[in-house]
């Protein structure tokens, strides 16, 4: 039983009762996950700039080339990534645990 206020998803690639929140958190990384880092995205539109000088794109640029976003996109990235190898030790303690038994 799902606390009150609290969704169970049953539905999906999360498995069977996966609560909403695991499910948002697991899009979040995934999305995280499909795209680049923001020193690509610099790196491109760098190359945009140099191309047509649109006044957008210079924007964009200047907005990833913020210390604070910059900052932002490496910490979320680096949650992403500890949050995946936490969980693929956990999967390979079960299955040592497993075999253990």
């Amino acid at each position: 039983m799902a606390p009150r206020g609290l969704h169970i998803v049953r539905y999906g690639d999360y498995g069977e009762g996966v609560d909403e929140a695991e499910a948002s958190a697991e899009r979040w990384r995934e999305q995280i996950r499909a795209r680049g880092s923001i020193e690509q995205e610099r790196e491109a539109l760098a190359r945009l700039i140099e191309y047509d000088h649109d006044p957008f794109e210079t924007e964009l640029y200047e907005s990833s080339s913020d210390p604070q976003n910059r900052l932002v996109n490496k910490a979320e990235r680096s949650y992403t990534g500890q949050y995946d190898r936490r969980l693929r030790r956990l999967r390979e303690r079960a299955r040592h645990a497993e075999v253990d038994e």
